[in-house]
């Protein structure tokens, strides 16, 4: 819930107890004050979500508590209200901060109107501190393949309905991009849609990730947080990777599965929320659950509908398909137009392996667009591919390459000693470790020397590259 604990601030004894009356019996926690010293104290032992503040009170303006609340960590939204409201007094209090403006006489149903608007509006803030545009920016499912057609097929009769969906595959086969396809389809579009990794958190974290915490719950805690399945409260929350949570967490969130229901931690209220549960796994949660290491009560709760992503090796002729996308992607993000796949590139990208599927497809295009020459097709050692999956570029044979003032190699032989020699007008590029050395630079240069995101399109550690870039400085000296 959005909204819990609501403070009236009026001078008039009949005013409180109206509000009192009316929230109370929808549940809410309602404090009522007369004055603004009264009120001042009230706050510095409670957290408000809504502060109702009349505008003349017996010590003095309403709207100079304003100021004063809004110093908080987490400030309550304020609702001016007057017995003699006028325009300039409405645009005053609206400038200083109020989030709406109640004038006397007013009826209950105005009272809960505004707590109602409050209440949605207090969501859609938690929402988006937790929210990025990556719903909204999402990548497509691409594919021309039967098993991606029979994919989407499955995801169009499943997506409107309310059915918890098991989402399983390898890495990097685009689980992600399948729960937002069912969320996006589903008739919960417009609501909110929250993601959990739970292979990212400890479990104290993630406890309190999922339910949220009350104020002073444990050491840090300094205010009350909604969790994640309060967040998405009428939306849909997607638990990624739900194998990797603790025995003790499968069986919380088993009851919230089937009660809808559950308190913060540190917290007595029982909260009941109404959402929509996607999750995902790489591992095989049947085996799992022989092992002890899973719940089969939790297991055959989220297992409503399962839906397998095949792993890219078994998707005849989307390496192609996604090659060509990924090529058009990069080409726009790097500035680098008139770029196309050469015929050796595509017997290359058609003949790996992808142990790395969707993922490792698009970190090697993005490689080969970074390592591109204006005007040039991508050329196969750009890729970094290598029969042993290495994530460092290897130089097949008879692969021409851009070297020096000559622009393109004519040739290029492999010597046993695993030697590169170049022809052209630029001499002789002499070893695999100037190749790669150019390749980590090139890929740094157009990541503006962010180590993090270069060492992601490079698939090495970030303790790789720092190693590799020692390597560089010590050589220059």
């Amino acid at each position: 819930m959005a909204v819990e604990k609501i403070l009236v601030i009026d001078d008039e004894h009949f005013i409180r107890k109206t509000f009192e009356e009316v929230l109370r019996g929808k549940r809410y926690g309602v404090s009522s004050a007369g004055s603004i010293a009264e009120a001042e104290r009230l706050m510095k032992k409670e957290q408000f979500d809504v502060v109702f503040v009349d505008v003349r009170l017996p010590d003095g303006e309403g709207i100079t508590l304003l100021e004063r609340i809004f110093k908080a960590s987490s400030p309550p939204l304020a609702i001016m209200m007057s017995g003699f409201g006028t325009i300039e007094s409405a645009v005053e209090c609206m400038r200083a901060g109020a989030f709406d403006y109640l004038t006397k006489p007013f009826s209950i149903g105005q009272i809960e109107v505004l707590v109602k608007k409050a209440e949605g509006y207090r969501q859609m803030l938690r929402v988006n501190e937790y929210l990025s545009a990556e719903v909204a920016g999402a990548r497509e499912l691409v594919g021309a393949s039967e098993q991606m057609s029979r994919l989407v097929e499955m995801l169009r009769k499943v997506a409107p309905t309310e059915a918890t969906v098991l989402i399983h595959g390898e890495n990097g086969t685009g689980k992600e991009l399948v729960a937002q396809a069912i969320y996006q389809g589903s008739s919960r579009s417009h609501a909110p849609y929250i993601r959990v990794n739970c292979a990212a958190l400890s479990e104290n974290l993630m406890e309190s990730e999922f339910f949220g915490h009350e104020k002073g719950a444990f050491t840090g805690a300094m205010e009350r947080r909604e969790g994640r399945f309060e967040l998405a409260n009428g939306g849909t929350l997607l638990l990624d990777e739900i194998s990797e949570i603790s025995p003790r967490l499968q069986a919380k969130l088993l009851r919230v599965l089937q009660e809808r229901e559950f308190e913060r931690v540190g917290g007595t209220k029982t909260i009941q929320v109404d959402v929509r549960v996607l999750a995902t796994t790489n591992r095989d949660l049947r085996k799992a659950v022989e092992k002890g290491d899973f719940r089969e009560d939790l297991y055959y709760r989220l297992n409503v509908f399962p839906v397998l992503v095949p792993p890219l090796r078994e998707r005849t002729g989307d390496v192609r398909v996604l090659a060509q996308y990924f090529l058009d992607k990069f080409s726009r993000q790097y500035h680098r137009p008139d770029l196309r796949l050469s015929a050796e590139c595509l017997s290359a990208l058609e003949g790996h392996h992808w142990p790395g599927n969707v993922r490792e497809l698009q970190n090697a295009v993005e490689r080969a667009v970074i390592m591109s020459e204006p005007g040039m097709p991508l050329f196969v050692a750009g890729l970094g591919l290598s029969e042993t999956h290495s994530s460092i570029t290897h130089v097949a044979p008879e692969v021409a390459l851009p070297v020096g003032k000559a622009g393109v190699a004519e040739v290029a032989e492999v010597a046993e000693e695993g030697e590169v020699f170049v022809t052209g007008d630029s001499g002789v590029l002499p070893s695999l470790a100037d190749i790669e050395k150019l390749h980590i630079l090139k890929v740094l240069n157009a990541c503006s020397n962010n180590r993090t995101r270069a060492a992601d399109v490079l698939g090495i550690s970030i303790r790789t590259l720092r190693n590799k870039l020692h390597e560089y400085n010590d050589e220059r000296e």
